[in-house]
């Protein structure tokens, strides 16, 4: 290993590294204490965001070309360990409540999170495939973690089955695109697209990139491959649903962005039509079915998958030089946002959820204005985020994404953006109506970690509306090169 390598990969290991002593050690915990290995995995996401934002800026390139330190690879891993910090915080006191207090949760959400920050720094298809596997094998097991609840243990058996199914598209595009160009190194691949030598080559070269969109699609839970989303997010511990619904959709993004704006971008012609086909389906059909959604878990996962369009929405344009940089830099924007806004709403569903999954009916947040003003204030804070109306952090981030997508030609996608926007305001101020409208005795918890997660993502989403321009800056900074 170089040094090039080392500093390529150095907080990555850190984190398998701390994640496989997390192990050993929670052996020696006693089980009423697992606390301390919260605290652990905690304490080790944070040494490995100094050692991430310690290479803020720096470039470079390791293991033959295999992985890349970049921009792009940084903003990702940020997002990915804070992620992680608040699964931690919000898992904390709701699975000792939920008597699933076991230390191997801890462990196998770092391992999880090493896979995401493996896909942000993949320029390799064989990497990514391998990233791919990492972050999703531990979510197969923690969606099922609720054992031997019925819905938890179904839960994971169909994200197992469809994520290996998903999996499968993935190997199969990876073989065609290696069939087509004699290479999987993204920089290798440009570089023979360039020379225009594929001939014959250029069909497979399509179809098999057409099978890696179809692979990560699923990840992503884009429309028509998201039929796992509703019983997973439902069936799954909810810590394990906030962390899936904002971390294996940020890594599903960093592939797609990594892959076709870096290696791709000739195949636009191609691809475009496919991603404005699939943008346009997943906004509009996961928010009309969210509207008859009555468990807000299963309404958050539908919420989830129209989010999905509308990040695809800014990758529509991404073989227009002239909008290229902006599309990434809106998507990574749009992540941040959402990741905040859904991790509020995820933890003011964990507040008011009981044992057996009772509370997690929307008629069940009735009279939480009355009875706990501030928890309905965080709530109604994120619904509003969600629809993109002010004063919150989703209003800037549909702004930029609508913006990209005008700007590259697609005024009739950003139109269909705006009215599934105007759709999803049904659905979401329906919880608003619900919690100071009707009456209700809802008991929430007060669990400390739980209540610091819910009031710091509020005060982010409104606070960071108002700093835009930072944010996107960053964003923009992280563009691929």
């Amino acid at each position: 290993m170089t040094q090039s390598d080392l500093i390529t990969i150095l907080p990555l290991l850190a984190l398998v590294v701390w994640a496989c002593a997390l192990l050993l050690v929670d052996l020696f915990i006693p089980k009423g204490r697992k606390g301390w290995t919260a605290l652990l995995a905690a304490a080790g996401l944070a040494l490995t965001m100094g050692l991430t934002l310690a290479q803020a800026g720096r470039e470079a390139s390791g293991f033959g070309g295999m992985l890349r330190l970049d921009g792009f690879s940084t903003f990702l891993n940020v997002l990915f360990l804070g992620s992680g910090l608040l699964g931690v915080a919000v898992a904390y006191g709701y699975l000792k409540r939920m008597d699933l207090e076991r230390g191997e949760f801890y462990s196998l959400l770092l391992f999880s999170i090493t896979g995401m920050m493996l896909m942000a720094q993949a320029a390799d298809l064989i990497v990514i495939f391998l990233a791919l596997e990492l972050l999703s094998i531990p979510l197969y097991v923690l969606a099922a973690f609720a054992r031997p609840r019925a819905d938890s243990e179904e839960a994971g058996l169909k994200y197992f089955l469809l994520g290996a199914f998903s999996t499968g598209f993935v190997v199969y595009g990876i073989t065609l695109v290696f069939g087509a160009t004699g290479t999987t190194s993204l920089a290798k691949i440009v570089e023979v697209l360039a020379a225009g030598s594929l001939g014959t080559g250029s069909l497979l070269l399509t179809i098999g990139a057409a099978l890696i969109l179809v692979g990560f699609s699923f990840k992503v839970a884009a429309v028509p491959f998201h039929m796992w989303t509703p019983d997973v997010y439902q069936g799954a511990p909810t810590p394990v649903t906030a962390f899936m619904s904002v971390g294996a959709k940020a890594a599903g993004f960093a592939a797609l962005m990594r892959i076709f704006v870096m290696a791709f971008p000739s195949l636009s012609a191609d691809l475009t039509p496919v991603l404005w086909a699939l943008a346009a389906l997943t906004m509009f059909i996961g928010n009309i079915i969210a509207i008859s959604q009555t468990n807000i878990k299963r309404m958050l996962a539908y919420s989830s998958i129209a989010h999905a369009g509308y990040i695809l929405m800014a990758l529509v344009a991404y073989g227009n030089p002239a909008v290229a940089a902006d599309s990434v830099a809106s998507a990574l924007f749009y992540l941040v946002a959402y990741a905040v806004t859904s991790f509020g709403a995820w933890s003011v569903v964990m507040s008011l959820e009981k044992p057996d999954a009772k509370g997690l009916e929307i008629n069940d947040f009735a009279g939480l204005g009355r009875r706990n003003p501030l928890l309905a204030a965080a709530m109604t804070i994120f619904m509003l985020s969600f629809t993109g109306m002010p004063p919150t952090l989703g209003l800037v981030g549909k702004f930029f994404l609508f913006r990209t997508a005008i700007e590259g030609g697609f005024i009739g996608l950003a139109i269909i953006g705006v009215l599934t926007s105007l759709i999803s305001a049904y659905y979401y101020l329906r919880v608003v109506v619900t919690m100071y409208m009707r009456e209700g005795e809802p008991q929430a918890e007060g669990e400390y970690w739980l209540t610091f997660t819910t009031v710091v993502t509020a005060l982010a989403t409104v606070v960071l509306q108002f700093l835009p321009a930072a944010l996107f800056a960053l964003a923009a900074g992280a563009v691929l090169k």
